[in-house]
């Protein structure tokens, strides 16, 4: 699943600033290009399931059999429709989840979460929080990410607690996943921060450490 921001979509699809007049001084002194200048020329396409897909091949395809290779092949029906920036995230997530009430009701497992969704930093996160409010309604979501939280203090949570929705980092959720303090089993729905950009232009996917 494909999330594509929403109320600012110049981050989504990155289009060509206004040419401004300078001077043949200024130019003259523009000789390196910053890695921001080379993105903006080319805007990004939506994400699609291939990207997704393409990731886990290029990632995994070293290591592992064909069989194995196989197997980690995702059908069509894993995924729900991208947002198409007609929607704001929490009427976007209303959409592709019908029956968020009746899933919601029945969680009663700790360690684990009924909606994942992964993003590129903890500032993202907060952002995304905070949009989802007509959504969420009186669910408890947790923090994912490691800015100004302690591992510790998220195992903490997560065993005494009860969470229906986790928002964070992919560094974050996998140190999580390794140590048993988090419990995937349950999940219904992971929603990717897909074609957001930080301050750098990086999309989650265009980072190294990701």
């Amino acid at each position: 699943i494909f999330f594509l921001r929403v109320l600012q979509p110049t981050e989504c699809f990155l289009s060509q600033p206004e040419e401004k007049k300078e001077s043949t001084v200024k130019a003259k002194r523009r000789k390196k290009k910053k890695i921001s200048d080379v993105l903006q020329k080319s805007a990004p396409k939506p994400g699609v399931p291939a990207d997704l897909q393409n990731l886990l091949t290029q990632h995994f395809g070293e290591n592992r059999s064909v069989i194995e290779i196989e197997e980690l092949k995702l059908s069509d029906s894993c995924f729900l429709p991208a947002n198409d920036l007609t929607h704001s995230f929490s009427s976007y997530l209303k959409e592709i989840c019908p029956k968020w009430a009746k899933l919601r009701r029945s969680h009663k497992e700790k360690r684990s979460l009924v909606m994942l969704v992964l993003c590129s930093s903890a500032l993202r996160s907060l952002e995304l929080i905070k949009s989802m409010t007509a959504f969420k309604g009186d669910c408890r979501v947790i923090k994912l990410f490691a800015k100004h939280i302690k591992i510790k203090e998220q195992m903490n949570m997560l065993e005494k607690g009860m969470f229906h929705i986790g928002v964070g980092t992919p560094g974050r959720v996998k140190a999580l996943v390794e140590q048993d303090a988090l419990c995937l089993n349950s999940t219904k729905y992971m929603i990717l921060d897909w074609n957001w950009r930080d301050q750098k232009l990086r999309r989650m996917m265009d980072i190294p450490e990701v």
